[in-house]
């Protein structure tokens, strides 16, 4: 099944989205997260199924599906950290480290956008850029999982944009924390959350899920990847996320993004100079995911930043 959360008549609702795109809403008013908590997701998908449908998807405005408990970010794609690295701080190649885990970050759960919003400019930044990812929906609580236990954890996938500032992504970096503010400002989910159970049949062999991705700024596409291009399946993710503590319900862990232009900073380190140029005001990013959905946001102007004092160099004085 597919679940979208949609605002129709100013009126905020959960939905099972019909092969024909119209939304069977879910009874009540619980979201997403709480349904997947009290594991009655399946049960509302098939009641509201069978009850008549409501407005088609393009007549709403979709929401995020839903507004996570937490957002693990991982980098999983070789050929993006090697084009990534290339533009931020001009290293070249894959460092060896990179291949022992499964490296995550925290970003924000508060700055989830639908997939159709508009996108502000990060305060400060003249250099934004996409990410086009995956992300898992975990569903159920676990601790210390192998992978083998987090299949039955993750409840759907949906498709994760990771905007970024990379001006201030890069400076950030230099401190050795981070990335931090440049990272901060905008996550888009969605256009749904799709079960895990319909994308089985896309799943090969060594457990990777086979689905082309493909990335358009301004409608030319500026990259295309399998998600089976993965080093890390999400459930060695899951695994590598619950060690040593717990995911919950409405955890979104997010695949990294992918490789072959799957952002324009990788393009960017690649071909030596930046083409295409930064996002900016104006432009607009669809990402498609096969058997997901598409994630279409047009950039606008933002705010500027609250000045703030440089930092203070102390006398270091002791009591």
């Amino acid at each position: 099944m597919r679940f979208a959360a949609y605002e129709h008549r100013h009126q905020r609702q959960l939905a099972v989205v019909g092969e024909d795109g119209r939304l069977h809403p879910v009874p009540g008013e619980r979201t997403l997260t709480e349904l997947i908590t009290a594991g009655a997701l399946p049960e509302a998908g098939v009641t509201a199924l069978d009850a008549p449908a409501g407005p088609h998807v393009s007549q709403v405005r979709l929401l995020p599906p839903l507004r996570p408990a937490s957002v693990r970010d991982f980098v999983t794609f070789e050929e993006h950290v090697e084009g990534v690295r290339r533009s931020v701080d001009g290293a070249s190649g894959v460092p060896d480290a990179w291949y022992a885990t499964p490296t995550f970050y925290f970003t924000n759960p508060h700055a989830v956008f639908g997939p159709h919003d508009d996108i502000p400019m990060p305060p400060g930044s003249q250099v934004l850029d996409f990410e086009l990812e995956v992300a898992a929906v975990i569903g159920r609580e676990g601790r210390d999982l192998t992978p083998e236990q987090a299949r039955e954890h993750i409840v759907g996938y949906t498709i994760f944009n990771d905007w970024s500032a990379r001006d201030l992504q890069s400076a950030e970096m230099k401190v050795g924390l981070g990335p931090c503010k440049g990272k901060d400002t905008a996550t888009t989910l969605g256009p749904y959350l799709v079960t895990a159970d319909e994308l089985e049949p896309h799943r090969d062999a060594e457990g990777f899920l086979r689905l082309a991705l493909t990335a358009e700024v301004n409608g030319q596409v500026v990259g295309e990847d399998l998600l089976s291009n993965m080093s890390w399946t999400f459930e060695e993710m899951v695994a590598y996320a619950s060690r040593g503590t717990r995911v919950v319900p409405g955890d979104v862990l997010g695949s990294g993004t992918c490789g072959n232009g799957g952002c324009l900073a990788e393009l960017w380190g690649l071909r030596g100079e930046r083409t295409p140029p930064p996002l900016g005001p104006g432009d607009t990013v669809s990402l498609t995911v096969e058997g997901i959905g598409t994630l279409t946001n047009t950039v606008v102007p933002g705010v500027d930043p609250v000045p703030l004092p440089t930092g203070r160099r102390r006398s270091r004085e002791r009591p």
